[in-house]
């Protein structure tokens, strides 16, 4: 493969899966007669595995990301399900059929770590307490020792916050 010019090239998965879509096309080009629907299937499925990789990358927000990773990690799952179909047809032998079915699964984990390591960057949701009860003074005094500490009853607390809110209702 070329030297990287886009993010996507420098994924391992990604280079992985293109390394498969060259393996399973020398194979499939051999696959004739009745195996020829399957042959087609599994080329779209291959094809489909690095396409949705880097559209997956490129994407900017995390959700969308996932999304097409997730894509991808299924067209992996195909691949391996017709590959199980043409080995059982006398289609793949069972060698060319393990070392394919070998890469699939590296592929698959790989995406599986990604795709899970993506999902634990977010940030908790921290609580916002608004109208909350909260301590507020009398009268502050230069020369006081201690000025009086209350806790606001509730309602002047509610009220407080609807009647001077900024906020703009939605």
């Amino acid at each position: 493969m070329t030297e990287p010019i886009f993010d996507h090239d420098r994924l391992d998965v990604y280079r992985l899966s293109i390394d498969y879509v060259a393996s399973s096309f020398s194979v499939a080009k051999d696959l004739v007669g009745l195996h020829r629907h399957a042959r087609d299937q599994w080329v779209r499925a291959a094809q489909s595995i690095p396409l949705n990789i880097a559209e997956g990358n490129g994407k900017r927000s995390l959700k969308d990301r996932n999304r097409f990773l997730d894509i991808a990690r299924g067209s992996a799952l195909e691949c391996a399900s017709i590959q199980d179909v043409l080995a059982v047809t006398d289609g793949l032998g069972d060698k060319v059929h393990g070392e394919l079915k070998r890469t699939l699964k590296r592929i698959v984990s790989m995406l599986t770590r990604l795709i899970a390591r993506a999902d634990a960057v977010s940030e908790s949701n921290a609580p916002y307490n608004a109208g909350d009860e909260y301590e507020y003074r009398d009268a502050e005094y230069e020369h006081e020792e201690q000025p009086e500490s209350r806790i606001a009853p509730q309602e002047t607390a509610q009220s407080f916050s609807k009647s001077r809110s900024t906020a703009r209702p939605r």
